[in-house]
């Protein structure tokens, strides 16, 4: 047996299990040997139950009785009677109904969880349980790995496979200059695959742990590193900085540019002057003035005779890029053109027509700028919103309608700390624009508990009175039996006969078409609804400048990055705008959301958000998922920086990849899914 060999050839390993290790994308012994387990149950650290105090406990006891309980909205209690030679206590579970079929009466099994008074009593809540007999089959000290559910395969299965495949972990080859491994005291590969799979010691598993998180980082940074290099190998077209014209078109604006869009205007101008191809991440909150920016960028492009591609992801946020950039450039001549899908076969063909011809300087469109029938005279600089929402494959299509490479901007209003963008935009220069323009005032923001929530109401009621509009927000379409969270359908079902029965209310939500979104969206740009009932599809869309507040229900379930990108729908005008955010309970708040009321700072909440909630919950799977990170935390700074460094000394002391065929393979493999392969 190799690392390589069929899972099938592995003793004990039956049809069954075989296809429900390949539904887990597990087919190899190496593939195993990578699937890591999510946690570990703790046994050496048993205690009695008389002898219990509230926290995280672990105990040994006999299951006396258990029972499933129904309660209100659908929700499913199961509760049992524990019992040792000591005492008695009760384990709750909440809708995990299979644990009635799990537990047998009479048996004993080891239970870990959090011990804490609950429903007026002391109670253990929702522990883990393991047979007692199990345990034994790990380590004498009863550390026992816990691996993410794959279809019917039992945990016990995992781990006597993965123990049948232990003799190989003895002959990992290492993936790492010996002179890193030393430098950042990294544990042995070989080591790490023993420790991580059955390890002596929870402090053993975590260093074993840190190695192969170590390991991704590095990739993913060594990836991020060569394809800048590469980039900076490719040839782009050079641009002169024209100061009159920029200077022209500054003087007339209706605003002043703040010093952070001057700044990034400035550091896009030098790149231009430079043979190799701009590759820039623009970071600007909600409403920062991205869009100007990219505009007055465009003014040097048009000067040295190139055209501008501009994606942006809705028809509705193409239009408004379109229109903002029509009122800046057309004082200079610069044409502007909008490219969508909706547009009539006639005139879309007429337009494509003015684009190859050149007619077209700035070209402002969604995927339909991507079809081969679109033809660029001479496209030189190329500026994506949002770009995390086009996958890898759309991106360079856009960016091979040139000759050379075009210069590229990215642009996001998600703001990502700066460790993060290390690893996410690793290969890209970034600008960052964090003032807001001038004469917007603070979005005044308040936490309400549902107590409070007709006060909410009789406020937003006075706004509308006033002609503004405004946006109820929930993170559920229709009602789930299962939790209490709000759902559109509902609310929009209730308030419209009720509380705003007197106003036009509209539904979206994900689930709609992209023309229908947008049909609704444009109604609520030209005011024909005065409140929008939504899920988070509005979190990044349209300036509609006369919202002037924001109700988001079940606040607390939602992350300070996505409450900060909701909250910047409104307050896009120089009228007062209010964020309301309603808890799912009447308790105290939490540290976190009292953050949100104080700070406006969305890099600041992004960095309390990734502490908090870790990438994945932020970002979604869009971005931190292609990168296949299987076991690293990008929140992790530290270790980070460290695999930076590493990075750094590899390359600067001519290290080679081909010496490492493994590294090397990794490597490449991160190399496809980032901007500019």
């Amino acid at each position: 047996m190799n690392f390589s060999s069929s899972l099938e050839n592995v003793k004990g390993v039956g049809k069954r299990s075989l296809d429900d290790f390949h539904q887990a994308g597990l087919f190899t012994v190496s593939d195993l040997m990578n699937f890591f387990p999510r946690g570990y149950e703790d046994y050496q650290v048993s205690s009695v139950i008389s002898d219990l105090k509230p926290g995280r406990v672990t105990i040994s006891a006999e299951v006396e009785s258990v029972n499933n309980v129904a309660k209100r909205r659908g929700m499913t209690l199961t509760l049992a009677t524990l019992k040792d030679s000591t005492e008695k206590i009760q384990a709750i579970w909440f809708n995990q109904a299979y644990r009635k079929k799990q537990l047998e009466i009479g048996k004993t099994y080891i239970f870990t969880g959090d011990y804490k008074f609950s429903y007026g009593k002391y109670q253990l809540i929702s522990p883990s349980a393991i047979k007692a007999e199990e345990t034994t089959l790990v380590t004498s000290d009863k550390i026992v790995p816990v691996y993410k559910a794959i279809g019917g395969i039992k945990q016990k299965l995992i781990i006597d496979t993965i123990a049948k495949i232990k003799p190989l972990f003895s002959v990992v080859p290492e993936e790492m200059p010996n002179e890193i491994i030393k430098n950042n005291d990294l544990m042995a590969l070989s080591d790490s695959y023993n420790q991580i799979h059955q390890p002596d010691s929870i402090e053993l598993a975590n260093r074993a742990k840190e190695r192969f998180s170590f390991d991704e980082l590095f990739c993913l940074l060594m990836s991020s590193r060569l394809n800048k290099d590469e980039n900076n190998k490719l040839e782009s077209y050079k641009m002169s900085f024209d100061l009159e014209a920029t200077k022209k078109i500054i003087n007339n604006l209706s605003f002043k540019l703040t010093v952070d869009q001057k700044i990034a205007l400035w550091e896009i101008i030098q790149d231009f002057e430079k043979k190799t191809p701009m590759n820039r991440l623009l970071q600007g909150d909600v409403g920062s003035g991205k869009t100007v920016v990219a505009g007055l960028a465009s003014i040097q492009a048009y000067k040295n005779g190139y055209q501008c591609a501009f994606l942006a992801p809705t028809e509705i946020l193409a239009s408004q890029h379109a229109e903002t950039l029509n009122d800046l450039l057309s004082p200079l001549g610069i044409k502007v053109g909008l490219l969508v899908g909706s547009l009539k076969t006639k005139a879309k063909k007429e337009l494509q027509q003015r684009i190859s011809s050149g007619e077209i300087d700035v070209v402002v469109g969604t995927h339909a700028l991507l079809q081969d029938a679109v033809l660029f005279r001479k496209l030189g600089f190329v500026v994506i919103d949002e770009q995390h929402r086009f996958g890898v494959k759309q991106r360079k299509a856009l960016l091979t309608k040139s000759y050379k490479m075009p210069h590229l901007l990215a642009m996001t209003a998600t703001p990502i700390p700066r460790t993060l963008a290390l690893t996410l935009y690793g290969e890209m220069d970034i600008s960052l624009i964090k003032t807001k323009p001038v004469g917007r005032k603070p979005i005044i923001t308040k936490v309400h508990t549902p107590v409070t929530r007709e006060k909410v109401y009789e406020k937003v009621k006075s706004e509308l009175d006033k002609g503004r509009q405004g946006y109820l927000i929930c993170n559920l379409i229709e009602d789930n039996p299962d939790n209490e969270r709000k759902s559109v359908l509902k609310e929009y079902e209730n308030l419209s006969k009720t509380t705003f029965k007197d106003y036009r209310l509209a539904v979206m939500h994900g689930k709609l078409t992209g023309e229908e979104k947008d049909k609704i969206m444009s109604k609520f740009l030209n005011h024909e609804i005065d409140l929008l009932i939504s899920t988070t599809v509005i979190e990044v869309g349209v300036n509609v400048p006369n919202a002037s507040f924001i109700i988001i229900e079940n606040g607390d379930h939602f992350g300070l990055s996505q409450l900060h990108q909701l909250r910047g729908r409104v307050g896009r005008s120089s009228d007062q705008g209010y964020c309301y955010i309603i808890t799912s309970k009447t308790e105290a708040l939490s540290k976190r959301l009292k953050v949100i009321e104080k700070s406006e700072d969305g890099f600041y909440l992004a960095e309390e958000d990734l502490k908090i909630r870790g990438p994945g919950e932020i970002y979604g799977s869009q971005q931190h998922g292609d990168l296949n990170l299987k076991i690293a935390s990008l929140a992790d700074s530290k270790l980070i920086k460290r695999a930076k460094n590493a990075v750094d000394f590899f390359m600067d002391n001519n290290y080679s990849l081909d010496d490492y065929p493994e590294l090397k393979n990794k490597v490449k493999s991160n190399q496809k899914v980032t901007t500019l392969n």
